[in-house]
């Protein structure tokens, strides 16, 4: 088993604006989370909507089967519950439905304690010349980054 499980999703950070980070609990089953602990997820597909209740969930989010779940395995593409205070909920469904911003999980990680959390975020869609722009940035800084090393 791995320590130190940190499953990101880079394609968020790309594709997306960030405006508001929160760190939310996540309700899983036995066989889930001992999967999570072996680093055995993937969340860059995964997006956050609520359901009629007002709760919200994460969809889309993998979670590998555990090899030694029998018929107690969960199901790899299932939607999973987001633990939020009422207040946060009530915040991120106004501005989704308000605003027309999306909730994208960023982070999978495990706490001291041994929870299974995620990181989400209310992100706002880029457009292809704030991609490019991206892109250039990240190019200038690898190329500074060269530069400044072969002077030292």
């Amino acid at each position: 088993m791995q320590k130190n499980i940190n499953i990101q999703n880079k394609k968020a950070r790309f594709e997306y604006d960030i405006l508001d980070t929160y760190i939310a609990g996540i309700q899983l089953s036995g066989t889930e989370i001992k999967s999570i602990r072996l680093g055995k997820a993937r969340i860059t597909e995964s997006f956050c909507e609520f359901n009629e209740k007002g709760e919200l969930f994460v969809i889309n989010m993998y979670v590998e089967e555990y090899q030694q779940g029998s018929f107690y395995n969960h199901l790899p593409k299932s939607a999973r519950k987001l633990l939020l205070q009422k207040k946060e909920l009530k915040k991120l469904a106004k501005e989704v439905q308000n605003v027309g911003l999306t909730i994208v999980p960023l982070k999978l990680f495990i706490t001291e304690k041994g929870w299974a959390k995620l990181q989400i975020a209310l992100v706002k869609g880029k457009k292809l010349h704030d991609k490019r722009e991206t892109i250039k940035d990240r190019d200038n800084k690898r190329d500074l980054a060269r530069i400044k090393k072969i002077y030292q």
